[in-house]
């Protein structure tokens, strides 16, 4: 067996267990009649006999507790206290055991001292189930919004200590006030936990790490304008906008004149389009030498979380590696917004296009229908929609049903939201857009910009609707002719990228039991598939349960809504409640690249890591900082490394991570091994 193998899940040994949820009695070790000790370490001492015969070493690993364990735990240390002094006392008497508090990389550096080969297992685990019907490939997916936030929590926490690292000390205890990173960084840590960004917690759980995150956000951002202050030169407040994902920020939507800072926690430059809502009609926007900026204002197409304002203005926005970069913006007319030309759903052939992509949708049921590579001279036939698989309830043969961890549709044909969508399409000198609405409670925005390789897919879905008694599981499919043999590909935590193959397991037989949930993998940051010469990449921006059920197609669930417990210890069904009570709305993006086999991962590497640590939005209610633009770097790095941390770490120390962003083999030029003068 592999040194990682317990023999009790990780739990402890029968009859060993000591937390107040435990029903085992305690270590009595008098003289009374009471006096159990004796027993308890011969049960223990058997229990580490019975183990050791699994293992390679004379080092074996107990886990001493289980879930929810620890809330008392002097309970514990006192029992195991006692255990360990009254095993290791009978060594006297020939015993072959001691026990001593141990960590795991404790454990591992014992084995490793005891220089043995041990088997390499290059397979995952995923996916994980405990019963034929019973794949715990749902928690993938549960809960969007909070994966959603704990993504930008986390590309937020690097922005907040590399301005910390910029500025100096006194970001601490500027003059907005004390700022401090440690409350996002321990706010961030807590939300990795398996219960936290998996989904798999009750409601008011959820709502409380979303609270511990937010509370983060807030000494954070105190601490950013202390830096920007410290940087910029100037004493002008600063203003974040933490609802622009609902299109709501005061500032700009009250104030004629105001400045937008954008942050690049890259080590490389970055363009970055910047949307803001405004009630003005036409804004004068200046870069960081004074020069005009094209930008427009343009109505945006209403979605059940649209803000108040009726417009948005929009122009590209630029920084340097590891800096920022400050633009005026100046109202010139206080009228309504400029409603740009919208072509009708019957358009003979709707399309929109860059210099880089031309993307054609059905002039009948307004899918998207064909991508373009215009650059390379080759195109794809692609279509997505959106579908729902009907949740199961249980039945009589098998009462498992979906939920916060299980994946458990009831048929395997998901359900289209709708076989048509009403469509508006936008075309300005700034943006192309086709707004797809395909319910009341479904829409997506697909958009082109100029310089943009790749298609950006903008969907809101919610409330999910539940009236009719169905849980729903709400996916986005994407389906191309590309002849992909049962394969397709997902990362791993944004690094490592995986071959899956349908129905098959590298390193044993699989029985396939649930064709569907069976087939669910974690996409962390991306998924692909490819024949021979093409690849179709889909970028996240955030962590979803992803699969190719049928050949030449892969799908990202979005959004799931449910009305059964799943019986795996949460005790409610993962119906979320939303702002209103009346169920979550999510928006969220996906960013799709048309690219050759050969060259793809110079495309989805740089973009999907601007996904996970994307360029940041601050205004300011004056003229801005007196510097208008910055740079913590002397150079780019090169474009295959990534600056990964960049954190202060005691006076006058820093922690630099830094990180090969490609892999072995998948890049002719960006895999090659790089070297950088520190």
């Amino acid at each position: 067996l592999s040194p990682g193998i317990l023999p009790n899940v990780y739990n402890p040994p029968a009859g060993l267990c000591w937390d107040q949820l435990c029903t085992d009695p305690p270590v009595v070790d008098g003289d009374g009649p009471e006096r159990n000790v004796d027993s308890v370490v011969t049960s223990f001492l058997e229990a580490a006999a019975t183990q050791a015969q699994q293992y390679r070493t004379n080092h074996i690993l107990m886990t001493m507790g289980s879930d929810f364990h620890y809330e008392n735990a002097h309970l514990w240390f006192k029992n195991l206290d006692k255990l360990i002094a009254h095993a290791n006392a009978r060594q006297a008497n020939g015993s072959r055991v001691h026990a001593l508090y141990s960590t795991p990389s404790c454990y591992l550096r014992e084995l490793h001292r005891a220089n043995l080969t041990w088997p390499l297992k290059m397979d995952d685990f995923f996916p994980y189930s405990d019963g034929p019907h019973q794949f715990w490939t749902g928690f993938f997916s549960s809960r969007p919004a909070l994966k959603g936030y704990e993504r930008l929590s986390s590309g937020f926490l690097q922005i907040c200590s590399q301005l910390e690292a910029l500025a100096g000390p006194l970001a601490r205890d500027g003059p907005y006030g004390p700022g401090d990173s440690s409350v996002l960084r321990e706010a961030v840590a807590v939300a990795q936990h398996h219960d936290a960004v998996s989904g798999t917690e009750r409601q008011h759980v959820a709502d409380d790490y979303a609270r511990q995150l937010a509370k983060g956000w807030d000494s954070c951002q105190v601490l950013v304008a202390n830096a920007l202050s410290l940087l910029g030169g100037t004493k002008d407040p600063f203003v974040f906008c933490n609802a622009l994902n609902i299109s709501v920020c005061p500032l700009s939507e009250s104030t004629a004149h105001f400045t937008v800072i954008l942050y690049n926690p890259l080590a490389w430059g970055v363009a970055w389009p910047v949307r803001l809502p405004v009630k003005g009609s036409s804004y004068a926007v200046t870069d960081p030498q004074g020069r005009p900026v094209a930008s427009q204002v343009s109505l945006g197409f209403p979605t059940p979380t649209s803000g108040a304002a009726p417009g948005e203005l929009l122009f590209q926005a630029w920084a340097p590696p590891l800096g920022f970069s400050t633009f005026g913006v100046k109202q010139l007319s206080p009228g309504g917004p400029w409603d740009p030309p919208r072509g009708p759903s019957g358009d003979p052939e709707p399309q929109i296009e860059n210099e880089h992509l031309r993307v054609l949708f059905d002039p009948i049921t307004g899918h998207l229908r064909e991508i373009q590579n215009l650059a390379k001279g080759f195109s794809l036939p692609v279509f997505q929609s959106f579908y729902w698989y009907n949740a199961s309830a249980g039945d009589a043969l098998c009462p498992q049903a979906s939920g916060a961890y299980i994946f458990r549709p009831n048929v395997s044909t998901p359900i289209p939201v709708a076989k048509h969508a009403a469509t508006h399409l936008i075309k300005t000198e700034l943006v192309q857009e086709l707004h797809q609405n395909f319910s009341a409670w479904c829409s997506q925005v697909l958009r082109l910009r100029p310089g943009q390789p790749y298609l950006e897919l903008e969907w809101t879905v919610g409330p999910i609707p539940v009236s009719d008694g169905l849980g729903k599981e709400v996916i986005s499919r994407f389906e191309t002719p590309l002849r992909t043999a049962g394969r397709f590909y997902t990362d791993s935590n944004g690094r490592q990228v995986l071959e899956r193959r349908r129905d098959y397991r590298p390193t044993w037989n699989l029985s396939q039991s649930e064709p569907v949930a069976g087939n669910y993998y974690p996409v962390n940051t991306r998924i692909f598939i490819k024949d021979q010469k093409v690849q179709l990449t889909v970028l996240t921006d955030r962590s979803q349960g992803g699969s190719s059920i049928l050949d030449g197609s892969l799908e990202l669930m979005v959004h799931r809504r449910l009305l059964n417990d799943d019986n795996r210890g949460v005790g409610e069904p993962l119906d979320e409640p939303g702002d209103d009570g009346r169920g979550l709305v999510v928006r969220g993006r996906h960013l799709v690249l048309l690219d050759t086999a050969a060259a793809a991962a110079d495309k989805h590497r740089p973009r999907a890591q601007e996904m996970v640590t994307s360029p940041y939005v601050v205004l300011a209610a004056g003229p801005g900082p007196q510097l208008r633009q910055f740079s913590g770097l002397r150079r780019p790095l090169p474009p295959n490394l990534h600056l990964l941390t960049v954190e202060p770490r005691g006076a006058g120390t820093l922690l630099l991570r830094l990180e090969h962003l490609f892999e072995r083999g998948e890049s002719q030029n960006g895999s090659q091994p790089v070297t950088v003068d520190l």
